[in-house]
Parts: C-alpha cells; structure tokens; sequence
C-alpha cells in the first residue's frame, strides 16, 4: 500500500476485455472455460499416466511431468480472476492479490523457459549419446536438472515484484491488463518517483532469463542436427526427428509469442494487442503443449490407453 498526492492505493482494477461488448465478453468467457479446462485436464492426465505407467519412468517424461506442473501452475493465478473479471464483472484485485499475481507470473514463467532448455539438453544427450544416455541421465542427475531449471525463478520473481510494489502508487489505479504484468503496472507508479534503475533491471533481466536458455536450446538442436545429418538411413533420421518434434514445437510456441511481447518496439505495442498477444502463452500455450505431446506420442497413447484399461478393471472389482 502506498501513498503519493493525496491518495492510497488499496486495490488495483484489471481493465481485461472491459471494452468489448457483453456479449463478446460472454463468448472470451466461454472459449477461456472450455480452454482452462482442457489445460486442466490434459496437463493432469500427463502428471497421473506418466507417474502410474513404468514405460514412462524416463529422463524426457519425467522432465514432461514438471513442465505439466509448471503450466498448471502458470495458469492458476491468471485464468481464474480472468474468468471472473468476465463473468461477473469483478474486477477489482487487492494490492497483495496483484503483487501474488505477478510474483507467481514471473516464478513460473522463468522456471518454464530453463525447463525448456533442461529438455533440450535431454534430447541431446539421447541422440548424441545414446549408449550413454541411461548413465548420464541417472534419477539423480535428473532431479538436480529439475531443480536447476525451477530455481532461477525465485530470486527473479522475488527482486522483481518486491522492487516494483515498493514504489509509491497514486492517481488512476487501473492495470490495462487481465492480469497484473509489469508493464501496466509500471506505468501507475506516482510520477515523481524514479524508476530508471528498475526499467534497466527489467530489461536486463528479461534478456538474461529468455535469451539465455534460447541460446542453450539452440545450441542442443544444432548438435542434435549434425548428429541426425550422420545418421545413414532415412528410417533412423525420421526416429530421431520424431523424438525432438515435440518439444520444438513447444519451444517455438513459447518464445516467438514471448518475442512479440517483450522484444517488439512500444510503439508498435498497443495495449489491446499486447493483451491479445499476452493470451497466447498465458492460456493458449498451456493447452497446446499436453494436445502436441499427446497426439504426437504413440508411447503416451498406449500408456494412456493401458491406464484406463487399469483404471476399469479396478473399479470393476469394487463391490
């Protein structure tokens, strides 16, 4: 809570899709449902089929299941208030819900990129090294790979969020957002304090936690080529492919929707379309990555398969 010409700032108001027509609104509401849910579903599904079935017990799904979690994760603070803000037109937030909106957004957000390049990693040391994969990708290996990638993500969204709501608030308490961002909130900080070393901060940060892991993935997928390239039989080739297609796709998904966000000039930035661009990897993303891992994965389909068949049969034996 702060205090700056006269007036305290007690809560903040998320603008969201406030300028659409209700019945549009009612429509994003709709669409927004049906796509948390099947996020939802589908990332839970991956979590449950990849702990129960052994066949799945390896390095890539276990690095799946914790990009699983991260979505759900992600998603948690952000869609549910969205879906209220259209529904029930509640938009309102408090100064510590916005404060946990953004400290959750950036936690997860950081921790997805190193998990990304965590898994490229993984697809590396499977095509480049793969009689020695089982030994360099051993479960203790994994679990500190996995701890690696979910750390970065504390002291950035801690120094971030601390910072920021450390700064004096007054005048308009609207966040043009459907969620508490930086940016938007930025803007709302009293005039007369300086933010310079912050904005620095920020920019810095941002390139830091997305360009790092980018060149880190990078880096695995022009080996992961070379290494393809050497492979003689076309049958090999298409193998190898199908293993990293997944996760590429995933990859690009991620970052080219981050790019246009974080990387485009402000000028070029309007609110309205930043808010569009912002849905693609805070509620699209998340659904598509189970949809692309599942479809794409005839190893997943039949351990999903199986575990419904388990599923059945037990409950067919409870009297």
């Amino acid at each position: 809570m702060a205090v700056g010409n006269g007036t305290r700032v007690n809560e903040f108001i998320l603008t969201s899709f406030s300028s659409l027509p209700s019945e549009i609104q009612s429509l994003l509401f709709l669409a927004f449902l049906i796509i948390y849910l099947v996020t939802l579903t589908g990332n839970s599904l991956i979590i449950l089929v990849t702990l129960a079935d052994p066949t799945l017990h390896s390095p890539m799904y276990f690095f799946l299941r914790n990009l699983s979690f991260l979505e759900i994760g992600f998603n948690l603070p952000i869609v549910p208030k969205m879906l209220a803000t259209l529904l029930a037109q509640d938009t309102t937030i408090s100064f510590i819900g916005c404060a946990t909106h953004m400290y959750f957004f950036f936690f997860f957000g950081v921790a997805e990129c190193f998990l990304l390049a965590t898994m490229a990693y993984d697809r590396y040391v499977a095509i480049c090294n793969p009689l020695h994969y089982p030994v360099i990708m051993n479960q203790r290996t994994r679990v500190k790979l996995a701890v690696a990638s979910w750390f970065p993500g504390f002291p950035v969204a801690t120094v971030q969020t601390t910072w920021l709501f450390s700064f004096p608030f007054c005048g308009t308490n609207e966040v043009n957002h459907f969620f508490c961002d930086s940016p938007p909130v930025l803007k709302l900080v009293c005039a007369e304090a300086d933010t310079t070393q912050f904005e620095i901060y920020a920019i810095v940060g941002t390139v830091l936690v997305v360009m790092t892991p980018c060149s880190l993935i990078l880096c695995s997928y022009i080996r992961i080529a070379a290494a393809i390239l050497k492979i003689p039989s076309a049958k090999g080739k298409n193998k190898a492919f199908s293993t990293c297609s997944s996760h590429l796709l995933v990859v690009s998904l991620f970052y080219v929707s981050l790019s246009f966000i974080y990387f485009r000039p402000k000028s070029n930035n309007s609110p309205e379309s930043k808010k569009m661009l912002s849905l693609s990897y805070t509620v699209v993303t998340p659904m598509l990555n189970p949809i692309i891992y599942s479809l794409r994965n005839n190893e997943f389909k039949n351990a999903l398969a199986r575990t419904f068949r388990k599923a059945l049969s037990l409950r067919n034996y409870i009297p």
